[in-house]
């Protein structure tokens, strides 16, 4: 056997890895992006669930009358739903909470993120405004306090004034139905006892 005879085979090896490779990898990333795009569980566990609100006093809106703080979120369970007009999926859930609002089922508050006063008013003048108080955040700081970290968030609130439920991400009506409201329903009859 020869030199030459050894070192075919070796290449023949060394080329097909290097094929098969690139196939490999590419079938890889290809299958971890589908996951992505396909992978739809949104619950995010967050350390906030069971504690009390943080301790927050925000101005309202200019041209709005009602902030929001700490103490305006005991008494009865209500929503806060942190959002800003430069949001765009804020925008895909509005008419949700607008009609959740409209029902009267439970108060819903907003924290209005890092927006200038009249881009905020602009929003909810377009699109209705479903908020009992809408505090003005426009440093930020009360969210990060919140442990928001994209909007638009969701939180259920209950009649203690602690967070029983955080949302992250746009809701759409399925999500309203199936994961905020018997959230809402549970802690309302928990409250009437």
């Amino acid at each position: 056997m020869t030199g030459g005879e050894d070192t075919a085979p070796r290449r023949l090896r060394l080329s097909s890895v290097l094929l098969v490779l690139p196939a490999g990898l590419f079938a890889a990333l290809a299958g971890a992006f589908l996951w992505g795009l396909l992978y739809t569980d949104d619950d995010l566990p967050s350390t906030m669930i069971g504690r009390p609100v943080p301790e927050f006093d925000l101005p309202p809106l200019e041209g709005r009358t009602n902030g929001l703080s700490t103490a305006d979120l005991r008494g009865e369970v209500s929503i806060v739903n942190v959002w800003a007009s430069w949001c765009v999926p804020c925008r895909v859930e509005m008419p949700l909470l607008v009609e959740l609002a409209k029902s009267g089922t439970v108060p819903i508050n907003g924290i209005n993120y890092k927006d200038s006063p009249d881009a905020a008013l602009g929003f909810l003048a377009e699109l209705g405004d479903p908020y009992t108080r809408d505090g003005a955040d426009r440093a930020g700081r009360a969210s990060i306090d919140w442990g928001v970290y994209g909007l638009p968030e969701t939180f259920v609130i209950d009649a203690k004034g602690r967070i029983a439920y955080k949302h992250v991400g746009p809701f759409d009506k399925q999500s309203l139905d199936e994961d905020i409201l018997p959230v809402v329903r549970r802690l309302q009859a928990e409250a009437r006892q």
